[in-house]
């Protein structure tokens, strides 16, 4: 592949949180106003993880996911702190609130499309204090799921006809790696 690092990049088209862009002969898509993502790994005392379910327009259907949510996505809010806006996120979307946020690093999903990223952040010392669901544009369900049935669950909701974001793969590592050592050891 050519070196396309010094093409310059050129925005087609840019709506209010998306950009489509081209560098060369390479075109992806990022965020626009250099808006950025946070995403929550929320595991309360029992083990079980918190999850939600929301449908998704680009997919066509509803798709499991990781709490999640916009960085600096507000008017005024151009600085938000990753803590900030999880913490923020967590209550909105899941009806709980975290002592305390734990930043786990950037991640990026699909790099070869598009140039967002999203930090993770571990939630600790979780209290439920709402029902969730999301803001009034957001029509969230919220799920709790014990760690030791997540690959179970996302089976059933597969079977289902629901979209499993690649973000789950975190939760289905343990499993996923012990058959890849079984394999290795046979």
């Amino acid at each position: 592949m050519t070196d396309q690092s010094n093409e310059p990049e050129q925005t087609v088209w840019q709506g209010k949180y998306i950009a489509a862009r081209k560098k060369g002969t390479w075109e992806y898509v990022g965020r626009a106003r250099g808006i950025r993502a946070a995403v929550i790994l929320a595991i309360d005392e029992e083990d079980r993880v918190i999850l939600v379910e929301q449908y998704r327009v680009p997919l066509g259907k509803p798709c499991i996911e990781l709490p999640a949510g916009l960085i600096g996505d507000d008017d005024g809010a151009e600085n938000e702190a990753d803590e900030t806006a999880a913490a923020r996120e967590l209550e909105e979307e899941t009806g709980y609130v975290a002592e305390r946020m734990e930043n786990l690093g950037e991640f990026y999903s699909s790099p070869g499309m598009v140039t967002e990223g999203f930090t993770l952040l571990r939630a600790h010392g979780l209290k439920r204090v709402s029902e969730g669901g999301g803001t009034d544009s957001e029509d969230i369900t919220v799920h709790r799921v014990p760690l030791s049935r997540i690959a179970d669950a996302i089976e059933d909701w597969r079977a289902q006809g629901k979209g499993i974001d690649v973000r789950m793969l975190l939760l289905l590592a343990p499993n996923i790696l012990g058959a890849s050592a079984a394999v290795t050891a046979s």
